[in-house]
Formats: structure tokens, C-alpha cells, sequence
């Protein structure tokens, strides 16, 4: 099973990088564009919460439902339950490094499907892909918490 990891720092206290990924708006937030992201069902983070969405790559509808587990202040899981890979798996770790400075690490365990979708995942979850798309996700998480702490 492929699995992917990126980790970065941010400038801001453990409980607003919780209260950033709480945030119901943060898919939005953390989606690249040009992707566009289509909320049908966003439930407050929390314990078997659910998340339905479709995320719209050009033409392309990738429609979404995903569980949270192991919620704590220390981060959460989100396991799709439906949707175009055969498997993904995508754990949020949050540790404090000092008061103001917290470490999150993305960690993905994912398969693809035979077929079609299997195609539309290996060229989409391709590494150099989620690097980008986990780039772009360290970006708008700095900007975001920095606004956050700055209001």
C-alpha cells in the first residue's frame, strides 16, 4: 500500500492549529486550486463525524465521504468511505514544539481501484502531485493561522 508523509512547522500555539482543522471551512481552505470543492455534508470535527463533498478536478466530480477517528487535541484520522480510491487513510498530527510553534505531520496510506478509477487515483495521488497539493496545504495553513492570531 502506497504511503506518503510531509511534515512542516507552523508559528502558532497547538490548540488554533486544532481550532484551524475544526474549522468546518478547511477543506475549502486547504483545497488547491484549481481543484474546486463542492460541500455537501460537513459535520463539526468530532468522533465519527462525516464528511460528504465532491472535489471537482476540471470535468472531473471526485465525490467524497469521510469518517474522523481518534480525534484529540493532538490531531484526527479521516478514512474515505466512499469515494475514488480503493483505500485512504489520512492521519493529522499536531505536537507542540514550543508554546508558539507546532509541528504537523500528514501521514496518507492509500490504495487504488482497478479500471478507471484506478487511472483517475494513480495520476492525481501520483507523489509529485500530493507534494504539491501538500505544499499548497502548508502554504494556506500559514497564511490562515497567521490571520487568525493577527485578528
Amino acid at each position: 500500500m502506497p504511503v506518503f508523509d510531509f511534515n512542516f512547522q507552523v508559528q502558532a500555539p497547538l490548540i488554533a492549529v486544532r481550532q484551524f482543522h475544526s474549522d468546518t471551512r478547511a477543506l475549502k481552505r486547504l483545497t488547491p486550486p484549481p481543484t474546486i470543492v463542492q460541500l455537501h455534508k460537513i459535520e463539526p470535527l468530532a468522533e465519527g463525524s462525516v464528511s460528504k463533498f465532491t472535489l471537482w478536478v476540471g470535468p472531473l466530480p471526485l465525490r467524497w465521504k469521510a469518517v474522523h477517528y481518534d480525534v484529540s487535541e493532538h490531531g484526527f484520522t479521516d478514512v474515505q468511505e466512499e469515494g475514488p480510491a480503493a483505500q485512504w487513510r489520512h492521519t493529522h498530527s499536531f505536537t507542540r514544539v514550543t508554546d508558539d510553534v507546532t509541528a504537523i505531520n500528514e501521514h496518507i496510506e492509500y490504495e487504488h481501484r482497478s479500471g478507471f478509477w484506478g487511472i483517475v487515483t494513480r495520476i492525481l495521488f501520483a507523489r509529485p502531485n500530493l507534494y504539491l497539493m501538500f505544499a499548497y496545504r502548508k502554504f494556506a495553513t500559514r497564511w490562515y493561522l497567521r490571520r487568525q492570531l493577527r485578528d
